[in-house]
């Protein structure tokens, strides 16, 4: 039996399809693991499962497999719906999902065990700060810049800038209340932040990504935690290549081709929601590292390796040598491996190279980046 089921907070739509007789049974069933299970157990076996990924998360296929049961979870944006169909009910996506898992047609995502989920709802989380971060600093810069106040005595939002703040004088009182609120909230947050850094660099060093994210801050601009938030959002680093890496974080050119027709346009941007670019200067997610990160490669002189310290994991003795005199993976192509101008070296080459031969600086910055990334 291949079984689609419609999962929702509150309701579950669930269809299953015989695969001899190609008997149809439909169900209503309560979002209770239980309850599900109970259902699948029911139906003659064999059973195969797939629901559709979502905000309901991965307990409910962790729940299956426990039992035995066969659950693949699928990418919603890799199945494929008749164009011509403009119904859309609980019922009939239950069914689009049962017929092509009968088929073996559904793309599946990567099952995360629970604490591989966990540690991305840490660096969600953490990407939530930064966003909240940024929003409360807006709102006080603004609402000085609004009232005729601007601050020139250096880099903002340094302990001298938070006592500047501190000592602004207001018009009214109520004016004085928005901007104690809004402050306030600014300094909150950083708490939080830090709170949150702390544990990162915590589970970096100590943690089943530690070896991994020690390997990658061997690469220029990427630190402890820009590394650990790569580590947890890929997870398997085992199921890319250097060559397929670059559509996950959404860095190869969308294409239209026909017969002998060949036509490419800009980045696709298809990537995970968490994986966009985010603070060059901060923690960032996988699209966010790689993305921004490459700009550690543009000096024009030749570049020096990563600084120890400064929020990096120690590596493996020979490994930061071999980063950057040397091809990452050992076998770059076209060159043999142990040159020097491979790895941190060969990705700031390929940008010099790049502007040399007039390419626009955008199509040269994507270019590292996605090199980067492999």
């Amino acid at each position: 039996m291949s079984v689609g089921l419609d999962v929702h907070a509150r309701s579950v739509a669930a269809a299953a399809i015989d695969g001899v007789t190609g008997e149809l049974v439909q169900a209503r069933l309560t979002p209770d693991h239980g309850h599900i299970r109970s259902w699948i157990q029911d139906l003659p076996g064999p059973v195969a499962v797939a629901y559709e990924a979502g905000p309901t998360g991965f307990g409910l296929a962790r729940a299956l497999e426990a039992e035995g049961i066969r659950c693949v979870v699928a990418g919603p944006s890799k199945l494929q719906r008749p164009s011509g169909d403009r119904i859309k009910t609980d019922a009939r996506d239950a069914v689009h999902l049962a017929r092509p898992l009968r088929l073996v047609e559904i793309t599946a995502v990567v099952l995360p065990g629970a604490e591989d989920e966990a540690a991305r709802d840490l660096a969600h989380a953490r990407e939530d700060c930064r966003g909240d971060l940024m929003r409360a600093r807006h709102r006080v810069s603004k609402l000085l810049m609004r009232h005729g106040t601007v601050y020139t005595d250096g880099h903002a939002w340094t302990g001298a800038h938070h006592a500047w703040l501190a000592r602004q004088p207001s018009d009214t009182p109520t004016t004085r209340m928005t901007f104690d609120a809004e402050h306030e909230t600014v300094l909150a947050t950083m708490a939080r932040r830090d709170r949150l850094d702390r544990t990162f660099t915590a589970m970096a060093a100590e943690s089943e990504f530690t070896p991994v994210v020690a390997r990658l801050c061997c690469l220029r601009g990427i630190s402890a935690l820009a590394g650990f938030g790569l580590a947890v959002e890929i997870g398997d680093w085992h199921r890319f290549t250097g060559s397929t890496i670059g559509s996950f974080v959404g860095l190869v050119p969308s294409e239209h081709s026909s017969v002998a027709t060949r036509s490419q346009g800009p980045i696709t941007c298809q990537r995970r929601v968490h994986i966009d670019p985010l603070s060059p200067g901060g923690f960032n997610g996988a699209r966010g590292s790689v993305f921004t990160r490459h700009r550690h490669h543009q000096d024009r002189q030749q570049p020096r390796p990563p600084a120890a310290g400064r929020g990096r994991l120690a590596p493996p003795p020979r490994l930061p040598a071999r980063s950057h005199d040397a091809c990452p993976m050992g076998r770059c192509p076209s060159r043999r491996p142990g040159s020097r101008d491979a790895g941190n070296r060969r990705l700031h080459e390929r940008w010099v190279r790049m502007l040399e031969l007039k390419n626009r600086p955008t199509v040269a910055n994507v270019a590292v980046a996605r090199e980067l990334a492999g």
